[in-house]
């Protein structure tokens, strides 16, 4: 392997198994670093969610056992009380991915968040946008779907990879498209690491089981308790729901606002959406390589090194 600089993406909709896969690709890198000539492997994670301390259960954040002595980086990086911007994170992901070169080591950038993935690797430019207080005053009378077909009309590229029920974000795109247009795709300063993209993605309807039971799982390991812990934190409720998914039907549902199974029904229903958001964000990038098992994986892998 020469000395050139290198990065492994691997992305994936929920629930796909890409934590998994990266632990296992950060290990067989361990295990074989003399013949890939480099001091193993890091991971760097790419979830919006996963940065906020406290909410852990509800995001699938990976645990210490599962890690299994993989060093993982930006997990619990700030308090969910404060906003961490897309900004936030490309700065800290290069600050961090030029500390795991530096230790002659590979880095796996591993996570679901399109939109922070392209921000870190492929140098996305953050567009800077100033809030426009009239605009919001007129857009907060609105709600989610009014929002949301305001901005399919004025951007509908955007509004296919948005999470159309979360007001915040809807805001905030109607606000960048009304001053430039649209929300800006161009690259700005891509990383110069030779990068390898890895995606995991399930047949449709295996995909759909694992949600459901991998939900289920959650809420018997302590989900709905999880929310209630954050909400006795003093993060408020609407703050809760502009978590979006697990964080907005359980913290609707413990103010009373929804039933608890129709709470668990519709987040459900939601998780499996945000499925589809996800993929069709990464379809956009031709150099993912989907694969469909392990061996695939490493003959990618000894390309990659190797250039064979």
């Amino acid at each position: 392997m020469s000395n050139e600089q290198k990065i492994i993406v691997i992305v994936g909709p929920t629930a796909s198994g890409k934590s998994d896969c990266a632990v296992r690709l950060a290990k067989y890198i361990e295990k074989n670093k003399k013949k890939f000539d480099t001091c193993g492997a890091e991971i760097i994670s790419a979830d919006s969610r996963q940065v906020y301390r406290g909410m852990d259960i509800g995001t699938g954040k990976i645990t210490k056992k599962e890690m299994q002595r993989v060093p993982h980086h930006l997990l619990d990086v700030v308090s969910p009380k404060k906003t961490y911007t897309v900004a936030d994170y490309q700065k800290d992901a290069r600050r961090v991915l030029e500390k795991i070169f530096k230790k002659n080591k590979i880095a796996i950038v591993c996570g679901g968040t399109g939109f922070y993935i392209d921000a870190f690797v492929r140098g996305l430019v953050i567009p800077e946008v100033p809030p426009n207080n009239a605009l919001r005053k007129k857009l907060s009378k609105k709600n989610a779907d009014s929002l949301f077909a305001i901005l399919e009309k004025k951007d509908p590229v955007r509004a296919k990879t948005i999470d159309r029920k979360n007001p915040v974000r809807l805001v905030r795109a109607i606000e960048i498209t009304t001053a430039l247009g649209a929300v800006p795709i161009p690259q700005n300063s891509p990383l110069t690491a030779k990068t390898l993209f890895i995606g995991v993605s399930p047949k449709k309807e295996i995909l759909h089981k694992k949600i459901s039971m991998r939900l289920k799982k959650r809420i018997r390991a302590g989900m709905i308790y999880e929310v209630i812990k954050l909400k006795k934190s003093g993060i408020s409720w609407k703050k809760l729901d502009m978590f979006g998914l697990e964080y907005r039907y359980l913290s609707r549902y413990l103010a009373g606002k929804i039933k608890k199974r129709e709470a668990l029904e519709t987040l459900e229903k939601e998780i499996n959406a945000y499925a589809k958001r996800q993929m069709t964000w990464f379809k956009r990038n031709n150099d993912i390589h989907w694969i469909k098992n392990r061996t695939e994986i490493r003959m990618l892998l000894e390309k990659f090194l190797f250039g064979k």
